[in-house]
């Protein structure tokens, strides 16, 4: 009888299993493969919220008649221009579309798509800032652009897309990476990063205008080769996130494969994500904080020089200190959230901050650059606080075959005030150039984002979410 056969059996099973451990230890369980893959998918966003404010520190040149080298737009123009971004996605439903796409065929297809469409969006929008249209004018109807602009807003249009496409593909990869990890932390290095984006178009893109004859062209072209940069980047993380599914199959084997069949995607489970009212509830708190922060930005800078007495050269700088403590505070908050919890706390101090803020603006007490910057570092904090405790919380109330789905939703909504607030605010800017009426109105978002982070408190002691319950294990 031979008996040595049965022995090697066993310890080449052994060997197997221990090698198939250690397979899926250098993926989703190694920190040095999650953190890579991070970092990776993290730089795209990055490079994406650079270009996003590209063109924000810029608006006092945007509206400069052409014989001063400007593009002789109005504050009108320069409204709608900024609230182009999500004119796409909010009209054609195009961010919703882009959540089932996710859901349904997955990460790296989606990815490299919405990664695709910000540059293609970048370089249409260099056209627009580099030719001369000699005058000409985009009209439909009684609506009129200068053909500039227009050509800016198709280009902005389409790069925001692929953007907000991009954001809640990142979103969803954060979580399939760092669930049961350092999953809050992830989200806020992520959103550190993106500010990091948003501080350098900020703070840098006005000097770089001014530095060349290149003008306001100089900028773009950075842009869009930080953003080729990106995309090149996506596609390096595509061959980790199939290593990533390989040694998830290898180690779970054919039955775990068959219940991800089972709880696949399906178009009736969207119910699911419209009936739970604390989905709604972060959906609603998140359309009215973001319309706080980011079409406030996009007038900062003309705010700073005609109510704070800033130079010119200097005022986008001040609108850029917001971002870099972000850098720092969001990854804090982040592990706050991890190791003690209280993520709907968190989203209610914030909300309180945000609303001072914008109040004390509109007073225009104190108007020195001094307190103008002290202001910045308050709202950088408040905006540190809730994303930091907003996106760790949806994979609490929605399931990960959803997320996409759910992520897409927050973010079309969120788009709705990112389109429709700027143009708003600069109609309002334009008939009270005191800048109260338009602060006013921020207030007043951040009023009701506290009440929804109140109701938001209520909710999960009611239906128990764990939305005040440590992420990590």
């Amino acid at each position: 009888m031979n008996v040595t056969k049965p022995i090697m059996q066993k310890l080449n099973d052994s060997a197997s299993a221990r090698w198939t451990a250690l397979i899926r230890k250098k993926r989703s369980d190694s920190a040095g493969a999650r953190w890579t893959a991070l970092i990776i998918v993290a730089f795209t966003m990055m490079m994406g919220y650079y270009v996003t404010d590209l063109l924000s520190p810029l608006e006092k040149i945007l509206t400069a008649p052409t014989a001063q080298g400007g593009l002789g737009w109005s504050a009108d123009d320069y409204g709608f221009f900024s609230g182009s971004y999500g004119l796409i996605n909010v009209f054609l439903l195009m961010l919703f579309f882009g959540g089932i796409i996710l859901d349904k065929l997955g990460i790296r297809f989606t990815g490299v798509l919405s990664t695709a469409l910000m540059v293609v969006g970048v370089l249409i929008k260099y056209v627009a800032v580099s030719t001369d249209f000699h005058g000409a004018v985009f009209s439909l109807g009684s609506f009129q652009l200068p053909m500039s602009a227009a050509v800016a807003c198709l280009g902005f249009a389409i790069f925001g897309v692929g953007c907000e496409i991009t954001g809640i593909t990142i979103s969803k990869t954060i979580t399939k990476w760092f669930t049961g990890h350092e999953l809050a932390l992830a989200m806020g290095v992520q959103v550190a990063l993106a500010r990091l984006g948003t501080a350098a178009a900020l703070s840098a893109n006005l000097p770089m205008a001014k530095a060349t004859s290149l003008g306001i062209q100089l900028p773009v072209i950075v842009g869009a080769a930080l953003l080729i940069a990106g995309f090149l980047g996506f596609l390096v993380y595509n061959v980790m996130d199939r290593r990533l599914d390989a040694s998830i199959a290898a180690v779970d084997g054919e039955s775990a494969t068959e219940a991800a069949e089972d709880e696949s995607f399906k178009f009736s489970d969207l119910g699911k994500i419209f009936s739970n009212p604390g989905f709604w509830l972060i959906a609603l708190l998140c359309l009215l904080f973001y319309s706080g922060v980011f079409p406030f930005l996009k007038f900062a800078t003309k705010l700073m020089i005609s109510n704070y007495g800033v130079p010119e050269d200097y005022a986008g700088m001040i609108p850029g200190i917001l971002p870099f403590g972000t850098i720092i505070l969001t990854p804090l908050f982040g592990i706050v959230y991890d190791k003690v919890g209280k993520g709907a706390t968190l989203m209610l101090i914030g909300s309180v901050m945000l609303t001072a803020v914008h109040f004390t603006f509109m007073l225009h007490v104190l108007p020195f650059g001094w307190f103008a910057i002290i202001l910045m570092l308050v709202l950088g904090v408040a905006f540190a606080l809730v994303p930091s405790a907003m996106w760790p919380s949806v994979p609490k109330i929605i399931p990960m075959k959803l997320l996409g789905s759910a992520f897409a939703i927050i973010f079309y909504i969120q788009n709705i005030g990112l389109t429709l607030v700027p143009m708003w605010i600069g109609k309002m800017n334009g008939a009270d150039p005191t800048y109260k009426t338009s602060m006013a109105i921020f207030t007043c978002f951040g009023a009701i984002s506290v009440l929804l982070a109140l109701a938001l408190l209520y909710m999960d002691k009611k239906k128990g979410y764990g939305l005040q319950r440590k992420n990590s294990k």
